[in-house]
């Protein structure tokens, strides 16, 4: 830190932007892009650092494997793996489990 003293009192106390400001990083300013998928959209601007014009993911029939690879199902999938199982119950909520009866 940098003070200037007038007397017995402070007049100002400046933060100098070297060591000590580092302890102040910890937010993230970029984010994943949907336009290039990696971590270069930045959330404040709301764009993407790498310069892509389209709202949509690159992506390009020529190249199988690529499309492969950041095809629906390689990711976490937090919300579609649940789909599957409420689709087969007909998407109900909030009913209780009926009991089931052996049979005999």
């Amino acid at each position: 830190y940098q003070r200037r003293v007038h007397g017995d009192y402070l007049i100002g106390i400046k933060m100098t932007r070297g060591t000590p400001a580092f302890g102040k990083r910890h937010s993230k300013t970029h984010t994943l892009s949907r336009i290039s998928g990696t971590k270069t959209w930045h959330k404040q601007k709301g764009r993407c650092a790498t310069g892509g014009a389209g709202a949509k993911k690159r992506r390009y029939n020529w190249s199988e494997k690529a499309k492969r690879r950041n095809a629906l199902g390689t990711g976490r999938m937090r919300y579609l793996k649940t789909i599957q199982r409420k689709q087969k119950n007909g998407f109900r909520e909030g009913a209780q489990a009926t009991k089931k009866v052996s049979k005999k």
